[in-house]
């Protein structure tokens, strides 16, 4: 029983710091993209699933919720796939024009296929520039795994803005429904145009990237912000050089000699004693030739006189006492800059992983979500700080891995969008396609990597 309720404390840990960090990591996205005026249709804990707890934010339109899958999570921010058809303006216009619409009427007025029609309206579905309508009476149901047969306008306000846009006001007059034929005032493609300056594509390249770089960046500030927090309320330990015995290790020769925690070496070994660094030095001749020796030491200001028996002619590493160990409190500069140095170490580690001769090393040193649940599960059963610094670490690697030039991640996305900086034009979707392939494949290498480590110390230890 215990050993599933060991299970389960493992589990729990690594599900909730995990989920956490990805929910401020996805954060990081979706408030980049409100600032940019970007539209976000919806914001989730969990991998997307058709079963799912959400709840739909009447201000900004957002859908918030969570998915069973927790290890996870997704901000789903308009217009993040390129579009480049020039069918796309009659299609919008057909659609406003008419309130309701279904696929094949589209594909008839615009003289394409129905499989064109879609590819088009669902576009459009993805700007939040119109949405599907299901229609109970053929049996349609938001719950279906594919696009009904009609789409149809969305609630917009007098200025044409929908829910999802910044400034938007329902109770003003000129305020249409959804399903309503509505007015722009404008030929196709300037509504196009319109509607595209509110999705991931219709902002300019800083923006973009921006948006991209936000999840990473949140994740390093919060680990800098709690590491650095950690260390000016808990402080640093460091050892104290003064001649004070700040531990004797049960059983060991210290220990059997009588010496306790607190005591004052004086003379060790006929060498007179004031600080650790001297004590280090003079205890070095008797332990490595293995003979016995004497040593003074005070306790409660009486002088006492040992001798400490090793056995003969044996070298000895440890007489078994330890430094004292005292705490500085630095202050917040202090602090801020030493948490400077160990995020640059975080960030050459990362670096380091996809350089070849420093792959393998790195990976040896490098943990799964198995180990990631049991260390956090360690250090939550160790104490708030313990978890803190726990928590840091592995929200400082999340967001460093996300930076990295791989596609998925938001490096590789922004490696692709400096590609087509430079060409001057998108990036075919094949080449998009092959890169990803290439990325997935050295995640999941990596991924085998770290995780038959982590199989291997918890079984093996």
């Amino acid at each position: 029983m215990s050993g599933l309720l060991n299970v389960v404390w493992v589990v729990f840990w690594g599900v909730l710091v995990l989920s956490v960090l990805v929910f401020v990591h996805e954060g990081g996205h979706y408030l980049a993209a409100r600032a940019f005026h970007v539209r976000a249709t919806e914001f989730f804990l969990g991998l997307p699933c058709r079963f799912k707890l959400s709840r739909k934010s009447a201000k900004v339109g957002t859908e918030f919720g969570v998915t069973p899958l927790l290890l996870g999570g997704y901000t789903r921010i308009c217009g993040m796939e390129s579009a480049e058809d020039e069918l796309l303006a009659p299609a919008l216009e057909l659609v406003m024009r008419r309130g309701r619409i279904r696929a094949q009427e589209v594909a008839d007025s615009l003289g394409i296929d129905l499989d064109h029609a879609y590819d088009l309206l669902v576009t459009l579905n993805d700007w939040a520039a119109i949405r599907p309508y299901y229609d109970s009476e053929r049996g349609e149901s938001p719950s279906q795994s594919t696009y009904p047969e009609a789409f149809e306008t969305v609630r917009r306000d007098a200025s044409l803005l929908t829910e999802y846009d910044r400034g938007h006001d329902f109770a003003a007059d000129g305020t249409s429904d959804p399903g309503l034929p509505r007015e722009t005032g404008m030929s196709p493609d300037e509504f196009l145009a319109h509607e595209r300056r509110r999705t991931y594509q219709g902002v300019g390249f800083l923006k973009r990237c921006a948006m991209l770089l936000a999840g990473p960046l949140v994740n390093v500030l919060l680990a800098f912000v709690i590491v650095t927090g950690a260390i000016v309320v808990r402080g640093v330990d460091y050892v104290s050089d003064v001649n004070v015995i700040g531990s004797v290790t049960e059983g060991s020769f210290a220990d059997t000699a009588g010496i306790e925690a607190g005591d004052v070496l004086t003379i060790v070994d006929g060498t007179s004693v004031a600080t650790w660094t001297e004590v280090v030095g003079a205890l070095d001749g008797p332990l490595s030739e293995g003979r016995d020796f004497a040593l003074t030491y005070e306790r409660d200001g009486v002088s006492h006189d040992v001798i400490i028996d090793l056995p003969d002619g044996e070298p000895t590493e440890l007489l078994g006492i330890g430094a004292t160990v005292a705490t500085y409190h630095p202050t917040l500069p202090e602090a801020a800059s030493a948490t400077f140095g160990y995020v640059g170490q975080v960030a050459s580690a990362v670096v380091q992983l996809i350089q070849p001769q420093h792959t393998m090393e790195v990976l040896d040193q490098s943990s799964s979500v198995v180990g990631i649940a049991v260390m956090t599960s360690e250090a939550a059963s160790s104490g708030v700080y313990e978890l803190a610094l726990i928590v840091a670490a592995i929200s400082m690697s999340l967001g460093f891995m996300n930076l990295l030039p791989i596609p998925p991640f938001d490096g590789g996305k922004i490696l692709i969008e400096l590609i087509q900086l430079v060409i001057r034009r998108p990036l075919p979707q094949r080449a998009i396609v092959i890169l990803s392939y290439v990325g997935m494949a050295f995640i999941l290498f990596v991924f085998i990597v770290v995780l038959r480590n982590d199989v291997v110390r918890l079984v093996l230890g």
